[in-house]
């Protein structure tokens, strides 16, 4: 064992399984390596990858005291994994020494955009023929990996995490409450990881179909497995330069209930494969994420069949504006896309006006349900808030009232509240911060010119993990043309997205460390 200082906090737990989660992440870059090896393609990055992890994942686990797993503890362990696995993660990036993603700050950006799903990329040319298809698989795979959360799935392989494994899960899964399916903790993560792997294989096998009946050509195998590992996860990074735009409809279309499967509390379909489906139906969140969804892409849809929100009209015939079918898919796939934070891209909305854009905009803020693998707000958390705010109206009229405020059967107590008006507060003056620094650092920055809204919507697309933005970073570009102090600070704020604020920012407060 190796002797580290002491502090009120027993980082050594932490650590230790920190290096536990990465040795066992080290295994995972052998599904790149078989496909190197099919392909003929260099093995080498991938090999390199698992001697990292495994090696540094080994020396790390000797820090190892007999101390429990604590509420601090907890916080330090998901921090610290979510930011040394992608670390670990730029390996394949460096040792391949190819394209823009050989350096290490590009390396680092596109790593902890795979691993915390946002989808955001700093890859110069997304190319089979530049990268080749083992190294954009290892991108896909990590998206995968952080969907459904790295430590849920190691809680739900490794016995020794499932001690202290709720709280451990709480701070790392998306929203504001996590759900105990089974009496054990790891039967949950297993069962949550059960339920995001079979909805991943059904979603490749759709899109595989749509291949073999002639639907869709370029739906190959290997676009089917890529896609359907970066669907359910919400990353949305396609190894297609031009996204799903680069599909025919129907993969569009087929997309779109996947990608609404990825947004939703993944415990409401636990209930519905044990014969409850009506726990998924009357689930108030759910059904103010469907609300979201429909109502936003009506008016994006209306604002393209009308040809109002356009600023270039389509050359294609048939086409947006006064195609009904074009304007409803182009609307509802870019709009559940972004609330979702799945970030695919079925056309390229640089060309929609400011008043369409304006409306992607708001969607951005959104965020799928507590439970998914999405990022954002939540929706969750705006129902609460609308119930909070109603609330008060009602006990500014009736001040001798008591009106507890209730989430489906539930009810919701004063501190739960209070949370989530701290967490909304917080994750908007960090939005507006980075919208500033960003706009400020784009101005003296060659090949970069940012608008007021595209900088907001370049904070919004890492911090919410959504992935594109407007302008320099729409649908079709990419990160690469900003400054390395810029693409740092945008890896913190995916990062501390991912982990919605609170579970990062803690640790670096004094009273973390202190008694």
């Amino acid at each position: 064992m190796v002797n580290l200082p002491t502090t009120h906090v027993d980082y050594r737990v932490s650590v230790a399984y920190v290096g536990t989660v990465l040795k066992y992440i080290g295994v995972t870059p052998l599904f790149p390596l078989v496909l190197a090896l099919y392909y003929g393609e260099d093995p080498l990055p991938f090999v390199a990858t698992t001697v990292v992890m495994v090696g540094a994942g080994t020396l790390m686990e000797r820090v190892r005291d007999d101390g429990e797993l604590g509420n601090r503890e907890g916080f330090l362990l998901v921090s610290l994994a979510w930011l040394l696995v992608p670390v670990a993660g730029t390996v394949p990036y460096l040792v391949a020494g190819t394209g823009t993603v050989a350096s290490p700050v590009n390396a680092l950006f596109e790593s902890m955009s795979g691993f915390t799903t946002t989808g955001a990329t700093v890859l110069g040319e997304i190319s089979v023929e530049r990268h080749g298809r083992a190294m954009l698989m290892w991108r896909q795979l990590t998206q995968w990996l952080g969907g459904m959360g790295i430590l849920v799935l190691m809680i739900a392989i490794l016995p020794q995490l499932s001690v202290g494994g709720a709280q451990v899960m709480r701070q790392e899964a998306p929203g504001p409450s996590l759900e105990k399916l089974t009496p054990r903790i790891q039967e949950t993560a297993r069962a949550l990881w059960g339920i995001y792997v079979g909805f991943t294989l059904l979603a490749a096998l759709v899109y595989y179909v749509l291949h073999l009946t002639g639907v869709a050509p370029n739906m190959g195998l290997y676009n089917a497995v890529a896609h359907a590992l970066t669907t359910l996860p919400t990353g949305g990074f396609s190894p297609e330069a031009r996204s799903a735009e680069a599909f025919v409809p129907a993969i569009q279309w087929a997309m779109m209930p996947f990608m609404i499967v990825a947004g939703t509390n993944f415990a409401l379909f636990w209930y519905v494969l044990r014969g409850e489906p009506r726990r998924l139906v009357d689930n108030a969140e759910f059904r103010g994420y469907l609300l979201a969804m429909v109502a936003v892409g009506a008016v994006v849809s209306a604002l393209l069949y009308l040809g109002v929100g356009l600023a270039e009209v389509p050359a294609s015939i048939g086409a947006i504006p006064g195609n009904l079918e074009d304007a409803l898919r182009q609307g509802l796939f870019q709009v559940i896309a972004i609330v979702t934070t799945t970030g695919y891209a079925s056309m390229d909305f640089n060309t929609w006006d400011a008043s369409a854009q304006t409306v992607l905009l708001f969607a951005y803020f959104l965020g799928g349900s507590a439970g998914s693998a999405a990022g954002s707000i939540k929706i969750v958390r705006w129902v609460l808030v609308r119930k909070d705010i109603g609330r008060a109206l009602f006990t500014s009229v009736h001040p001798e009232a008591v009106r507890p405020i209730r989430l489906g059967r539930e009810v919701v107590d004063d501190d739960t509240i209070r949370d989530v008006f701290v967490f909304i507060v917080l994750f908007l003056l960090l939005f507006a911060l980075s919208t500033v620094l960003l706009y400020l650092d784009s101005l003296r920055t060659p090949g970069v010119s940012l608008t007021g809204l595209e900088a907001m919507s370049v904070a919004i697309a890492t911090l919410g993990n959504v992935g594109p933005g407007f302008g320099p970073v729409g649908p079709m570009n990419s990160f690469l043309p900003f400054s390395v102090p810029a693409k740092l600070y945008m890896v913190f704020l995916m990062w501390v997205g991912r982990l919605e604020v609170l579970s990062v920012l803690v640790v670096f407060t004094p009273a973390f460390w202190s008694r």
